[in-house]
C-alpha cells in the first residue's frame, strides 16, 4: 500500500490517507460504543448479550447469606454471654446486698438510713464472701490464694460539727484508709482482730464513702447446650456505700466488671463440641475466601473501568477536541464496588477476629412510584438491619434494649417513631468511655438517618413520584455528553435468539425498555 501511494498524485494521496484515518476513526468509535453499551448493561443483559455468567452478582447474593448466617450465629453466642454476665450480676446483687429487693432503685441497688444498718450491711458482705463456697448457687470461687476482699473508706480530715448551734470545722481534704482480707485468713483469729479494729468505728458525719472490691471467677456451662466449648470469666465487684450528700441516705451502688478469659486446662469428654467448633471455623474461613474473592473481583472491575474511562475520554478529545466533563467521569466509577469492597475488607478483619475468638471462643430515580417505594423499602431495611446487627452484638453487653435480635429490632423502630428515646439514652452503662462514645454516635447517627432522612424520602417517593415521571415523559431525561454519544449506536450484534435461561433473573426485558439506560 505504500509502494502504490508513491505513484498517485499529492491531493488524491493526501484525500486516501484522511479517509483511512477516517476509517480507523469510525472503527475505533464502534468498538468504544460497544465496550460502553456492555459496561453499562445490567448483569442479565450482559448474559444475553455475550452468555457472560453473572459471576459478580451470584457471588454477592452467597456471600450476603454467610455472612448474614455468621452475623446470626455470632449474635446468638454473644447473646449467651451478655445472658451469663446480667444472670449473675443479679446473683451478686442477691447474695451480697442485704436486704436487696431484686429490682434497683433509680440509678443504684438499694439505700440505708441508720448507722446500724450500716454496719450490718458491711459486715454482711465480709460474711457471704466468706461463705461463697457454701451459699452460691453459681459456679464461683475465689481468684486465687493472693486475692481477697478489699474494703477503703474515704473521709474528710478530723473536725467537728455542731447543727444545733449551726457551728461547723472541718478539713474538706480527704484521707482514704483500706484494710483488706485474704479468703483463708477469714476463718482465723486475724480476720477477727481486724474486724474489731478501729478501722470500722465510722464517724458517719465526715464519712464520704466506703468501697468493697473483691474478685471471683466462674465458668459457663451454658454455651455446651449451645454446642460451644465453655468461657471462663473474672468478675470485679465493686460495693460502693456512697454518703457524699450527708443527707441521712446513703445509696449502695453494685457494680460488676466482666473480663472473659481463655480456659487454661480443660477437658470436656465427648466430640460434640470439637466438631461444632471446627465447623464454625471452616464455616468463618469460607467467608473470608467468598469475601475475598468478592474484593478481587470488584477490585478488577474498577481498574478496568477506569482503563475503559481513559479510552473514552482520549477518544472525545481526539474526535471532538474537548474534555469530557466530571459528570460522566464519575459515570464509570460504581459506588456499589466501592462499597462492596470496604465491606469485603471489614467482613475479612471481622471474621478473622471471630475466627481468633472462636479458636478458644436511597436510591432516587426509578422508572414508576411502586417499585421505587420497593426498592427503597428494601435498601433502607438493609440499613435498618445493618443497625440491628450492629446494636445486637455491639452494646448487647452494655444495655438491657441489646440483649437479644427480637428488642433492637423493637427499640430502633421505637426510636424511629419518636417513642422512648430519653431512657435509651439514659440506660446505657458508663462503663466504657469508648462505649458510651459509640452508643452515642450509634445512636445519633441512626435516629438522624431514619427521622430527618430515610422517612423524608420516603414521603417525598411517594409524593413527587406522578409528577416527577410526568416531568421525564413530556420533556425526556437530561442528555450527557456520555448520553449523546451513546444514542445512536444500536445494540445489534448484542440481540441474540433466546434459550432457556439458567438464571431466574434474566429473563427477556421488552424492547420499549431498550431507551432506558445509562441511569446509573
Amino acid at each position: 500500500m505504500e509502494i502504490s501511494l508513491k505513484y498517485l498524485p499529492g491531493g488524491r494521496a493526501a484525500a486516501s490517507g484522511n479517509m483511512m484515518a477516517q476509517s480507523d476513526l469510525d472503527l475505533k468509535e464502534t468498538a468504544l460504543k460497544e465496550d460502553l453499551k456492555f459496561y453499562f448493561m445490567n448483569p442479565c443483559e450482559k448474559y444475553r448479550a455475550r452468555r457472560q455468567i453473572p459471576w459478580k452478582l451470584a457471588l454477592q447474593i452467597l456471600k450476603i447469606l454467610m455472612v448474614t448466617t455468621q452475623l446470626i450465629f455470632f449474635g446468638l453466642s454473644n447473646q449467651l454471654v451478655v445472658s451469663f454476665k446480667e444472670e449473675n450480676t443479679i446473683a451478686f446483687k442477691h447474695l451480697f446486698l442485704k436486704g436487696y429487693s431484686g429490682s434497683d432503685e433509680d440509678d443504684y441497688s438499694c439505700s440505708i438510713y441508720t448507722q446500724q444498718d450500716a454496719y450490718d450491711s458491711i459486715f454482711y458482705v465480709i460474711n457471704q464472701y466468706k461463705q461463697l463456697k457454701n451459699i452460691s448457687l453459681g459456679t464461683l470461687a475465689y481468684e486465687h490464694e493472693g486475692s481477697g476482699l478489699k474494703i477503703c473508706k474515704q473521709q474528710y480530715k478530723k473536725g467537728t460539727m455542731l447543727p444545733s448551734n449551726d457551728t461547723l470545722n472541718i478539713d474538706v481534704s480527704t484521707e482514704t484508709e483500706c484494710i483488706f482480707f485474704k479468703p483463708q485468713e477469714l476463718a482465723g483469729k486475724k480476720a477477727e482482730l481486724k474486724l474489731n479494729s478501729s478501722f470500722f468505728n465510722l464517724e458517719f458525719y465526715r464519712l464520704i464513702q466506703v468501697e468493697i472490691s473483691f474478685k471471683l471467677k466462674g465458668i459457663a456451662l451454658q454455651t455446651i447446650h449451645a454446642r460451644e466449648l465453655p468461657d471462663c470469666y473474672a468478675f470485679q465487684n465493686t460495693i460502693t456505700f456512697n454518703n457524699r450528700a450527708h443527707s441521712g441516705k446513703i445509696k449502695i451502688y453494685f457494680d460488676s466488671d466482666t473480663d472473659i478469659q481463655e480456659c487454661k486446662d480443660w477437658h470436656i469428654f465427648g466430640s460434640v463440641l470439637q466438631k461444632n467448633t471446627q465447623y464454625i471455623l471452616v464455616f468463618d474461613g469460607f467467608v473470608i475466601l467468598s469475601c475475598f474473592s468478592s474484593l478481587i473481583l470488584c477490585t478488577r472491575s474498577i481498574v478496568l473501568a477506569l482503563r475503559l474511562q481513559k479510552r473514552f475520554v482520549n477518544f472525545f478529545l481526539e474526535k471532538y477536541k474537548r474534555h469530557v466533563c466530571h459528570a460522566d467521569r464519575l459515570e464509570f466509577i460504581n459506588g456499589w464496588y466501592v462499597l462492596v469492597i470496604i465491606s469485603d475488607v471489614m467482613t475479612i478483619i471481622g471474621s478473622i477476629l471471630k475466627m481468633e475468638i472462636k479458636a478458644k471462643v436511597l436510591i432516587l430515580t426509578m422508572q414508576a412510584s411502586l417499585p421505587k417505594v420497593l426498592r427503597f423499602c428494601c435498601c433502607a431495611g438493609m440499613i435498618y438491619l445493618g443497625y440491628t446487627f450492629c446494636g445486637w452484638i455491639v452494646l448487647g453487653p452494655y444495655h438491657e434494649k441489646f440483649e437479644d435480635l427480637n428488642t433492637v429490632a423493637e427499640c430502633l423502630f421505637s426510636l424511629v417513631n419518636g417513642d422512648d428515646m430519653f431512657a435509651t439514652f439514659a440506660q446505657i452503662q458508663q462503663k466504657s468511655t469508648l462505649v458510651w462514645m459509640f452508643s452515642r454516635l450509634y445512636l445519633y447517627s441512626f435516629i438522624s438517618l431514619f427521622i430527618y432522612m430515610i422517612l423524608s424520602l420516603f414521603i417525598a417517593l411517594i409524593t413527587d413520584s406522578y409528577d416527577t415521571i410526568k416531568k421525564y415523559q413530556q420533556s425526556g431525561f437530561p442528555v450527557t455528553d456520555l448520553h449523546e454519544f451513546l444514542k445512536d449506536h444500536g445494540s445489534v450484534g448484542y440481540r441474540k435468539e433466546q434459550t432457556s435461561m439458567p438464571f431466574i433473573c434474566c429473563c427477556r426485558r421488552q424492547q420499549s425498555d431498550d431507551n432506558l439506560i445509562l441511569i446509573n
